[in-house]
């Protein structure tokens, strides 16, 4: 099971979490030339209600809950000869009791408005890829 199929398995799991009319993720391609996969991503979440923020280190396919929303990994990329400048996030985010995502796509550190989150509540952007243990 490729990391994409295995984060959607894993939003099936989930209570609460929409099952019925989820779409089916596209099979992300390869990493163009120049580009490496990471094995996880580094996110922050901000709760525009309260103020609270919440950092998630997610390794790809992985899922966590930030409030109402559960955010699944699917890829982070980075460009190889220059780990420290940009960061490009495959992410879906799924509301509870909601039959489709709130966002699916690329996410990219480096320009987090161009693609982010819609959400009247809640903020989900990238800071950047995990490229080691350290």
């Amino acid at each position: 099971m490729n990391r994409v199929a295995l984060a959607l398995a894993l939003f099936a799991a989930l209570p609460g979490a929409a099952q019925e009319g989820l779409p089916l993720t596209p099979e992300l391609p390869a990493a163009p030339s120049g580009v490496a996969l990471a094995p996880a991503a580094i996110l922050r979440g901000l709760d525009k209600v309260t103020g609270q923020t919440q950092d998630f280190t997610l390794a790809n396919g992985e899922t966590a809950r930030l409030g109402r929303l559960t955010i699944a990994a699917g890829e982070c990329r980075y460009p190889a000869d220059d780990p420290a400048s940009n960061a490009y996030g495959w992410l879906t985010i799924l509301e509870d009791d909601a039959t489709a995502p709130v966002f699916q796509g690329w996410m990219i550190a480096a320009a987090p408005a161009l693609s982010a989150l819609d959400h009247p509540r809640y903020d989900v952007w990238l800071i950047r890829c995990k490229i080691s243990d350290g």
